[in-house]
């Protein structure tokens, strides 16, 4: 297919993850996008029966606007190496590997990316003693959007060692992810791929008011200050993109990626440490991706194109069969 040429692209979006509502908001904002750039789209809120709604529409493409499980883990990636069809954002493997922070770590530590330091912790075990020091960040294993995460200080609300009865992510998951709490100030940045390869698109800080960037103040107007490009000096601006790019090379990461930082400044390059890669960021009007790209002079439309364009690039034995290729 040509870079011109008008297709049929099905946009999955919904589904039952706890980032439905977001999911939703960043389909329906991909559609009217690609209706804008002359694509036939079908929106498709996941259900069950997924696969058959996707085969009896047929499309050149599918744009993954999902985000968590099992729209990010692997699980509809490989649904879609099955029919056949060409998709956006990451692949199976990678996607299998990226939504799972231990197995992030066990990827990106050995080439050179600095991460926090952490075990994985039986809820059982948060009940009889803290897993390190205070303060300290307990999150799920497998959830985005900063779901389900919670700090620990010493004067936290849930007593010490933590009550059974407080609240907390600990109520969800028989297990979570415990780091040391790094100081500082929240990064990201987002990596987009084009025909000529892989692209950082800057950096951006988020200002938090109160807390920190979890669900409730990514998607919520007005709880967060994005400065972009971020106010930092030149050289930590180099060392994030250098970062992302690197974790999105490592990872296998297609069409786009956001990773994300903490950075106490107080430290230097000393102080940046990667907290994750996102491999299916949100595309909201919120959305830290479509920010960057704008500010790098790609508008929103021209954005949900070239992801569209890099999964027909990833997977050209596909995109001349549809589903029933």
């Amino acid at each position: 297919m040509s870079e011109t040429e008008t297709l049929h692209v099905a946009v999955l979006m919904g589904g039952w993850a706890n980032e439905r509502e977001v999911s939703l908001m960043s389909g329906a904002g991909v559609a009217d996008a690609l209706e804008m750039k002359g694509h036939r789209v079908t929106q498709i809120d996941m259900g069950r029966d997924v696969a058959q709604r996707i085969a009896e529409t047929s499309p050149d493409v599918v744009f993954n606007a999902l985000h968590g499980v099992p729209g990010e883990d692997g699980t509809v990636q490989g649904m879609l190496d099955l029919m056949g069809l060409p998709y956006t954002h990451s692949g199976l493997a990678t996607s299998v590997v990226a939504i799972d922070k231990q197995l992030t770590k066990q990827a990106l530590i050995p080439h050179g990316i600095p991460m926090p330091g952490g075990r994985i912790v039986p809820v059982a075990e948060l009940h009889e003693r803290d897993p390190m020091a205070r303060p300290y960040v307990l999150k799920p294993v497998n959830e985005g959007s900063s779901v389900g995460v919670a700090i620990i200080t010493e004067d936290s609300n849930v007593g010490n060692p933590i009550a059974r009865d407080a609240a907390g992510p600990w109520q969800d998951f028989d297990e979570l992810l415990a780091e040391p709490f790094i100081k500082g100030r929240e990064l990201t940045t987002a990596v987009i791929d084009g025909p000529d390869g892989s692209r950082a698109l800057g950096v951006t800080e988020l200002i938090i008011e109160h807390g920190f960037y979890d669900y409730e103040h990514k998607y919520t107007e007005g709880r967060t200050q994005h400065v972009c490009p971020a106010q930092i000096p030149t050289e930590i601006a180099a060392l994030c993109e250098q970062y992302a790019l690197k974790a999105h090379e490592v990872l296998g990461c297609h069409g786009t990626s956001r990773t994300d930082y903490r950075w106490d400044d107080e430290l230097g390059e000393d102080g940046l440490f990667v907290l994750e890669t996102n491999t299916q960021p949100g595309m909201t009007p919120l959305s830290l991706v479509p920010e960057q790209a704008k500010q790098a002079g790609i508008d929103y439309p021209d954005l949900c194109e070239m992801i569209v364009r890099e999964a027909l690039r990833v997977h050209p034995q596909k995109a001349t069969g549809g589903a029933d290729g």
